[in-house]
């Protein structure tokens, strides 16, 4: 089985140095990434993390949402799972600086637009038999809002969580495909969670 996976915040760029972006690790995604090899599976790893791969990974670097689509665009006709597992910024710069923006007294507008929907893309696009799962993280009425991404996305499965799984080893999640319950996996190692997801996905 071929895996995509998508891993880590992406950055969009106010100015050749400044961005913006959140905190992912992309932690998550590199322990699914793990979980699929070690499972003997194929692995496409796109991500914007500065973190070591897996060994056995094809390994494709991004930065911006823009380019993470481009690469997934790029492999996902190849694959049989296509995993978003990275935090993809929902706004980007209307109008990128090509200089360093210079420091003033007045404030400073930044124009935001949205970014593409990689996962939706995808969700519209899938062929017979071929996977696409999303992740969803929820402040408030997580399964509500979870569920909604499922089916809103056509996606085979739902990964939701909360804000206290950024940056951290240990995770809380819940899991939820359109014919089973929810499955929910309190306080676990991500490397943990990452493969029994990968054992729900290929069993």
């Amino acid at each position: 089985m071929h895996f995509l996976i998508t891993a880590g915040g992406t950055r969009e760029y106010i100015d050749p140095v400044r961005f913006i972006s959140n905190a992912s690790s992309g932690k998550m995604g590199y322990a699914l990434a793990l979980a699929a090899t070690k499972a003997g599976h194929k692995v496409t790893l796109i991500s914007t993390s500065d973190l070591q791969p897996p060994v056995r990974v094809d390994f494709v670097g991004v930065d911006s949402t823009d380019e993470m689509f481009a690469a997934v665009k790029k492999s996902f006709a190849k694959c049989d799972c296509l995993i978003m597992a990275a935090a993809v910024a929902d706004y980007t710069p209307t109008k990128k600086s090509k200089t360093k923006i210079k420091k003033s007294s007045k404030n400073l507008i930044i124009r935001l637009k949205p970014t593409t929907d990689i996962l939706k893309w995808a969700g519209k696009r899938k062929r017979k038999n071929q996977i696409v799962v999303g992740f969803a993280l929820e402040d408030k009425a997580v399964r509500t809002g979870a569920e909604k991404k499922l089916k809103e996305k056509n996606l085979d499965m739902i990964i939701a969580n909360t804000p206290a799984v950024v940056n951290s080893d240990i995770a809380s999640v819940q899991i939820k495909t359109p014919d089973r319950k929810w499955l929910k996996l309190p306080n676990a190692a991500k490397t943990r969670i990452a493969r029994k997801i990968v054992d729900l996905l290929t069993y």
